[in-house]
């Protein structure tokens, strides 16, 4: 008897931080293109945003595969906020009184590392997978030895992006929108940009799609009422320059 393996569609996404509009507008683009059978959050729902509770009863919902982010593990106490800048500091600490126990527990649960298929999920690194930044080739390459996957998934510094291990040389590569990025033999680290807070001079938010059966993962970005999201955060008393920045994605 012969079992016809059904292949996936997966969204990539991450760094949603608490922006509702952001999320439910990468929500509805989805949607608009047909839909997916599962959902990769790779760390931060919540942290600078207005509305974290919303934000993480969506993931909860949705059953998101997802790890934990540092913004994730600081609004609940399970990191300290020390090398935070201040303003992250301060949503960190916003964040935890506003979020639901539920929620805060949530949170609280989440692994920092993931592994699903051909790719490991973590936010930071594979080497240190809360906290460090991987945005040069050199340091990249030194992070391929800590997963054993072909494909790593990675958030945490908001820059769609991607790397990729030829040989003993590894390349940084832009991720425009709508391109396409084909799966072959050469490892990778694959950063989706960020939903909720992008940094790398465009303020619409980002995300991927993972097609299983063709194995490739294609960019999107989607405009967000940014100034509904403004307005909710001045409103509840948040940074006013977390508010100014998603207005230049930067």
């Amino acid at each position: 008897m012969y079992r016809v393996r059904q292949y996936m569609r997966y969204a990539i996404l991450g760094d949603i931080h608490g922006n509702l509009e952001a999320f439910q507008a990468v929500l509805a683009d989805i949607q608009s293109k047909g839909g997916v059978d599962g959902f990769w959050c790779l760390g931060d729902t919540v942290g600078y945003g207005p509305d974290p509770n919303e934000c993480v009863r969506l993931v909860r919902s949705g059953g998101y595969l997802a790890v934990a982010g540092n913004h994730d593990l600081a609004a609940v106490g399970k990191i300290d906020i020390a090398d935070f800048n201040p303003e992250a500091a301060e949503a960190a600490k916003w964040t935890n009184r506003q979020l639901s126990g539920e929620n805060a527990d949530y949170l609280s649960g989440l692994p920092e590392r993931l592994v699903t298929g051909d790719f490991t999920m973590v936010h930071g690194s594979p080497r240190q997978p809360v906290w460090e930044y991987l945005l040069s080739a050199g340091v990249a390459r030194e992070n391929m030895r800590y997963f054993s996957t072909p494909y790593c998934l990675i958030g945490h510094s908001h820059v769609p992006l991607f790397f990729e291990l030829e040989g003993e040389r590894c390349y940084l590569r832009d991720f425009p929108e709508k391109s396409l990025l084909e799966l072959g033999s050469n490892r990778l680290i694959i950063n989706p940009g960020s939903v909720g807070q992008p940094r790398d001079g465009d303020r619409r938010a980002s995300y991927l799609i993972y097609d299983e059966d063709k194995r490739e993962i294609r960019h999107f970005r989607v405009p967000y009422d940014i100034a509904a999201a403004q307005k909710k955060m001045l409103a509840g008393g948040l940074p006013e320059r977390l508010a100014e920045r998603l207005s230049y994605g930067m």
